[in-house]
């Protein structure tokens, strides 16, 4: 279920949430652009996702919701890589139209990093080839802060 930052759990659906916000937000004549990230953590054979939706106002800071997902599965550090990039761009088309009616950027940030030296980097090539291929701007670390910064301090 998703939530926002101070744990309030949302009474609508996320698509409902995000067009309120878009709509407030543009009344207050915010400029804004979202960026979607997921991270995860490993704890023993339970795999802790989450996924967030970063508002950013020109400016004038941010607020993000939250959804957190667990799953009981081993998965190579590639696969786990993937699925966080699955769920992200799994938000990302859900929302694509609403930004796009309110002509709002979006990024889909990747907690994947660019280098070769780091294990996570197996999946750079795929994550970066699946979020272009959807029509998303893609960013890996450092420069995603989504994944790398907001979704960690929620899984870690």
């Amino acid at each position: 279920m998703w939530r926002k930052f101070n744990g309030e759990h949302l009474k609508s659906s996320i698509i409902d949430e995000v067009e309120q916000v878009l709509i407030r937000e543009q009344e207050a004549r915010n400029r804004l652009k979202v960026c979607i990230g997921t991270d995860s953590q490993v704890y023993g054979n339970i795999i802790e996702f989450a996924t967030v939706i970063v508002f950013l106002r020109e400016s004038r800071g941010g607020f993000m919701y939250i959804l957190q997902e667990s799953v009981k599965k081993k998965m190579s550090i590639k696969e786990r890589m993937l699925s966080e990039v699955n769920k992200s761009i799994d938000i990302a088309y859900a929302l694509c139209g609403l930004l796009d009616k309110y002509k709002v950027d979006l990024e889909v940030h990747a907690d994947i990093n660019t280098n070769p030296s780091f294990k996570s980097n197996s999946a750079l090539s795929e994550a970066m080839g699946y979020i272009l291929s959807m029509g998303f701007v893609f960013k890996a670390k450092p420069e995603a802060f989504a994944s790398s910064y907001c979704a960690n301090k929620i899984v870690s």
